[in-house]
C-alpha cells in the first residue's frame, strides 16, 4: 500500500471509486472534476489517496480554513476495508493540517452510515452531542445524488 497527496490527474479514478461506495453523497458542481481541482488548488498538500495494486483504493478530501481543517469523502473501496488504509490516510491528512499549524479538524458523517461512524469511533474520534449543524445552499444547481 501506498499513500501519496491527492492531484489533479487523479481524479477520474478517485471518482470512479467514489461511484463504488454504497450510500455515498456526490455534489453535481462541488464534485465534479472542475470543483474538485479548484478545492485541490485551494489545498496542495492535505488531500490524499491510497493505491493498492496501482489503482486507488482510498481516497479523502482534505483541506482547512486556516483555523480548523476538515476531511470529506472519506472512502475506501469495499474490497480493501479492514487493512488500516483509512487510518493510515486519516494519519497523514492530520499530519498535513499540523504541518499547515491547523490544531483540530472535523468531519460529517451521515447518522445512516454505519460503517462510517463506527471506523471513526474505533479510531478515537469524538462525536459531538453540543452544538447543532445548519447548512444554507448558496447554489441550487449543485444537486446531491446518493450512490444505491
Amino acid at each position: 500500500m501506498q499513500i501519496r497527496l491527492m492531484t489533479a490527474q487523479d481524479y477520474e479514478e478517485v471518482h470512479a471509486l467514489w461511484m463504488t461506495i454504497r450510500g455515498f453523497a456526490i455534489r453535481s458542481v462541488d464534485d465534479s472534476r472542475e470543483g474538485v481541482e479548484r478545492f485541490l488548488e485551494r489545498n496542495p498538500d492535505t488531500s490524499v489517496v491510497a493505491l493498492c495494486d496501482g489503482k486507488i483504493v482510498g481516497a479523502i478530501l482534505c483541506g482547512h480554513d486556516g483555523r480548523r481543517g476538515c476531511l470529506y469523502h472519506v472512502c475506501v473501496h469495499p474490497d480493501y476495508r479492514r487493512r488500516g488504509i483509512g487510518k493510515a490516510m486519516v494519519t497523514f491528512c492530520m499530519n498535513a493540517l499540523k504541518k499547515n499549524r491547523i490544531s483540530k479538524v472535523s468531519l460529517i458523517a451521515f447518522t445512516a452510515n454505519d460503517i462510517g461512524n463506527a471506523f471513526w469511533k474505533t479510531i478515537g474520534w469524538t462525536k459531538r452531542e453540543d452544538l447543532n449543524y445548519y447548512d444554507f445552499v448558496l447554489n441550487t444547481e449543485n444537486i446531491v445524488n446518493f450512490n444505491k
